[in-house]
Order: C-alpha cells, then structure tokens, then sequence
C-alpha cells in the first residue's frame, strides 16, 4: 500500500475517533491490505493523536485470550499504543459519551522500572523489569462499524483501543504468581466470569514478553514508567449508562469501574 493510502486511512480513523463515529471496515475496501500495511495506518492515526497534544504512555496487547478471539474472529495477538488521552483514575466514571461502541476487559497491567528491549526477552526478564502489576480494566472501542474486524483492521485502528483505568492496588510479580492467581469479575454485583492469569498466553509475562521482542525486531523498546496491558483475562462486557464492574485478582486486590452517560452508538 503506497504512503498517500496510508496517510489517507490513518486520517480517517482519527477523524472518526474524533468525531464519534465509524467508518466501513478497510479489509472490505482494500482486500490486499497487509498487517504491516495496518500496522502503518495505526502509526499515522496515533501520530494525528500526538500532534494534537497527546503523549505515548505505553502499549497494549490485544486478542491475546480464546474467549476475545472467538468474539472476533480474529486468532493472533495484536498490539496498540496507549496516549495519555485514553486514562482515567480508579474512582472516576467513564463517560461513555467520549465512546462509539464500547466493550470493557478485565486484565493485568504492569508498570516498568526499568527499560525493556528486545529481541530476546523472555517472561523472567518481564517480571525482572517490572516495577509493580495492577488490576484494571480496558475499554476497548472501535471505529469499525459494528464492530466487523479483521485482524487488518483491529491493528489500524490502534488494536480497537479505547480508554483504560488501572486500580489503585499493587502487586509485586516476584512475590505473586501472576500466572495462578485467579481473577473474579462481577457486574453490578452479580458474577460474570472467573479465569486465571494463564488464560493469557499461558501467563501475562508471555503476552508482554512477546511484544517486547516483536516491537524490539522493529527498533522500539519499552521504556522504563510505560503501562503495558497484558490482555484481557475475561469476555468483552458490553457496558452501558450505569454498570458498575469490579475485578478481583487473588493475592493482589480489585480494580473498580462505573459508567455513565450514553456511547455514540
């Protein structure tokens, strides 16, 4: 795909992030489209992102569970940029008013303390590197009408992100097996699934692990004090004016969420 495509379909989907809105999946309009091609156009919408004053905070991993693949349809992991637009504070509700078509996930953030650069890196060198794991959640959004991606078009619009909100408790990876430690998520008090931090890729460290290496292939490392999400432990929850979600990981404490207001669609 040539740079004036690129740039055209990048613009397009920050202009659609912008004003609230979709636009028709790009596999369906350029069915040659590639995931390095994708990978190109997400550049270009977080750049127009950047440019109108955001900064980069970290990256997210995505697709990374079976029940999230199953919903999409899409079977590999993928990976966006997180800006400082997309956080919001633990206690803080999460106007759906700034969203399209919003879908909440329940994961396990980590929090550098020291700079990560592949290739190479294995799941110990991710826990090494960690400064402390959060519980939080993700909500993911996309700018894809009705929410009919492909693995082209989830990487284009920025692996579907949205916004996120990490709890307020800490937890150290060398003295919690991230990996066994069971996660409760319950929606308006009522329990809504139970999972397990090895639903991600066998562990979370796996999932941040193999990013590092595919972005270190790439020429960029993970910076010491960047979030990284590791990928969501439960279905995605389409949410609404209202719910409240709470997920509870064992051994480490609970990251709550509260929505109001009505997405745009």
């Amino acid at each position: 795909m040539d740079d004036n495509k690129i740039r055209q379909y990048g613009d397009e989907l920050y202009e659609a992030w912008l004003g609230r809105s979709t636009v028709q999946p790009l596999l369906l309009r350029e069915p040659e489209i590639t995931i390095d091609d994708a990978y190109k156009i997400q550049l270009r919408m977080v750049e127009r992102r950047v440019q109108a004053g955001e900064k980069i905070v970290g990256k997210k991993i995505g697709v990374t569970s079976k029940p999230v693949q199953d919903f999409l349809g899409v079977y590999q992991p993928d990976f966006g940029q997180l800006t400082s637009g997309m956080v919001y504070q633990e206690g803080e509700d999460i106007d759906l008013g700034k969203l399209i078509q919003p879908k909440a996930e329940a994961e396990l953030a980590f929090v550098l303390k020291e700079d990560l650069i592949g290739p190479g890196i294995t799941a110990m060198d991710v826990i090494r590197a960690t400064d402390y794991v959060s519980p939080c959640f993700e909500i993911v959004d996309s700018r894809i009408t009705d929410w009919k991606i492909k693995i082209q078009d989830t990487v284009a619009d920025n692996a579907s992100c949205g916004v996120y909100v990490i709890g307020k408790t800490r937890g150290d990876p060398r003295k919690l097996d991230i990996t066994l430690a069971g996660m409760v998520l319950e929606k308006n008090g009522e329990l809504f699934s139970t999972s397990a931090g090895a639903a991600v890729q066998g562990s979370p460290a796996n999932a941040v692990a193999w990013l590092a290496n595919t972005l270190g292939s790439l020429g960029i490392p993970f910076r010491a004090g960047e979030v990284i999400l590791s990928g969501s432990q439960s279905a995605l929850i389409p949410v609404v004016d209202g719910d409240e979600l709470v997920c509870t990981v064992g051994g480490l404490g609970s990251c709550r969420v509260k929505f109001s207001g009505r997405s745009a669609v």
